[in-house]
């Protein structure tokens, strides 16, 4: 016998529970294994594939996957049916609005799919795909196509509008937690990052896992118009449960929240950076001023009365004024701060969330925290001495089946491009490569100055052979702030004789991207062609009458 709980509250949010003799509905008949997919992408860039809907075929198709592009490096294939899209079940809409959820999810999309023959093996059984409890386990969530090498919380913050916060609460007697449920797609909440049964860990910085359902509907109540969620996905749940991870702030995504801190990279003048640091009798803090027309300071973003948080990723709060300034000059002639402007500063106290989130996010390493959080934070590295022989790496790497095994990241506004998670083991890791090395040269080509697809395309063309001169970031600082040029020429050794003579390619454009050079070569996005490995004859016919497609 099934009984439902559905208990309104004077606001828009609810209860609702699914019980069978007391106990949550799971649902026992085995279902097909869903693949959860993020992708992201660039401002002005596609996803690199067409949405279809085709005469005789059942589901919303991925078909005319652009070789190179963001989809299909991520592993979508053709003919893979989207289930879901960010947490709301699509099997059952019209092409248009799930054409319209893609679009309007911005820069970033999660998609839950099915490959084509477990799509039509689950139609044919009658499983039904709208319930989440149908399928047997989902895959690893990947992000453009890289598995995520730990879970992390997610932090969402909504501002309330005439309709309210657009989403429910579930309870249900028997499992521990309260959860999402109804998150109204297009509404605040989805467009902030909530998804389906999302499980809420803090309310405004407070843990609210032990209380009610009716304590918490009383505390978002309180709250207002303004709300600062840290919440946990059904797999990152999964997986805090099973490290006995308790889900708190340190282990939670910023990539959701609409207003971000800023990076400032800056490379000195001979007259210096072009702003002074101020402070606020009125406010607590480290401020920038008087910014000069034209400075770095000024190309670099930072705006008058933007709070300086950290200096190199170091954390500035608890400096006196001179000691910030002190740890500015120590920086020799480049320098990063990480700034927040008055708006995004409200956002993040309201959260209790420290902007050395961000930083490691963008950054990739863990950031240096204050010493009263040391012994929860792994301690940062500690700087090479001054008498170390700051050399380059020249890495000849012989690719695998498995491919060069390592990732190529580049960070908006940040010129170089450097590595990331070598795989143990793999080619990269046997030719000396390290994460966060700078890359300088490819087969011999200074690319320093070069995008991240000139340089993805440079490793593409190379063969199963690839030259890297690399160097650690330490060095590479140390050599640049000397006026030292960084060439093979700087090792004991001559070049290997198939080095090719160094060249060099410019672009004034950095890009925020990251690639998987773990994958066998691909052509590169803007080669535009279309890829089918599906069987199915409709994959390479034109849009007839028949059939919907819209690239995404």
């Amino acid at each position: 016998m099934y009984k439902e709980e559905h208990i309104t509250t004077s606001d828009d949010l609810c209860m609702k529970a699914t019980l069978i003799d007391g106990s949550l509905l799971t649902g026992k008949m085995a279902g097909p294994k869903l693949h959860i997919i993020t992708l992201t992408k660039r401002e002005g860039q596609d996803y690199g594939f067409y949405l279809r809907v085709e005469h005789g075929e059942d589901g919303h198709l991925i078909r005319a996957l652009e070789m190179g592009g963001v989809a299909e490096l991520a592993g979508l294939k053709d003919g893979d049916r989207i289930i879901r899209v960010n947490g709301t079940f699509v099997d059952s809409l019209e092409h248009s609005q799930v054409a319209d959820l893609v679009r309007k999810s911005g820069m970033s999309v999660t998609l839950h799919v099915l490959g084509e023959e477990a799509y039509k093996t689950a139609k044919a059984n009658g499983v039904n795909l709208a319930d989440p409890h149908s399928q047997s386990g989902q895959s690893q969530p990947t992000m453009n196509g890289v598995s995520a090498p730990a879970a992390k919380a997610k932090l969402c913050y909504l501002t309330k509008n005439s309709s309210g916060f657009g989403f429910s609460l579930m309870s249900a007697k028997g499992t521990q937690g309260i959860f999402m449920t109804d998150v109204v797609s297009g509404g605040i909440a989805h467009q902030a990052g909530v998804k389906l049964s999302d499980r809420i860990v803090e309310i405004n910085s407070e843990n609210v896992e032990n209380l009610s359902h009716d304590q918490i509907v009383q505390k978002v109540k309180a709250a207002g118009d303004k709300l600062m969620l840290l919440l946990v996905e059904e797999d990152t749940d999964k997986f805090f449960k099973s490290k006995g991870i308790r889900p708190s702030m340190v282990h939670a995504t910023v990539r959701h929240l609409p207003h971000k801190p800023r990076i400032a990279d800056m490379t000195k003048r001979a007259d210096g950076y072009g702003f002074i640091l101020k402070e606020d009798p009125n406010r607590a803090g480290h401020y920038i001023g008087e910014i000069d027309k034209g400075s770095p300071a000024e190309r670099a973003g930072l705006k008058n009365m933007d709070r300086l948080v950290a200096v190199n990723g170091q954390e500035i709060d608890n400096c006196r004024h001179e000691q910030v300034v002190e740890k500015i000059s120590q920086q020799g002639n480049k320098c990063s701060l990480l700034v927040l402007d008055a708006e995004t500063e409200k956002m993040y106290k309201l959260g209790g969330v420290s902007p050395l989130l961000y930083w490691e996010e963008m950054r990739g390493s863990p950031p240096s925290y204050p010493a009263h959080e040391a012994e929860a934070i792994p301690a940062p590295a500690v700087p090479a001495p001054a008498d170390v022989d700051h050399k380059p790496k020249l890495c000849r790497l012989e690719k695998t089946a498995a491919g060069f095994g390592f990732h190529l990241n580049g960070i908006l506004g940040v010129n170089g491009q450097y590595i990331k998670e070598v795989v143990k083991g793999g080619a990269a890791d046997r030719a000396g490569l390290e994460d966060d090395d700078i890359v300088v040269e490819v087969n011999g080509m200074n690319v320093e100055m070069s995008t991240h697809e000139e340089i993805v395309k440079l490793i593409r063309k190379s063969g199963d052979t690839l030259v890297l001169l690399v160097a650690e970031r330490t060095a590479y600082e140390h050599l640049k702030a000397q006026g030292i040029t960084i060439t093979p020429q700087l090792l004991n050794k001559e070049p290997s004789a198939d080095v090719p003579a160094p060249a060099y390619a410019q672009d004034d454009e950095r890009k925020n991207t990251e690639s998987d050079i773990e994958r066998p070569a691909t052509p590169p996005a803007q080669t535009r062609s279309r890829s089918s490995s599906s069987s199915s004859s409709s994959s390479s016919s034109s849009a007839s009458d028949a059939s919907e497609d819209e690239k995404l």
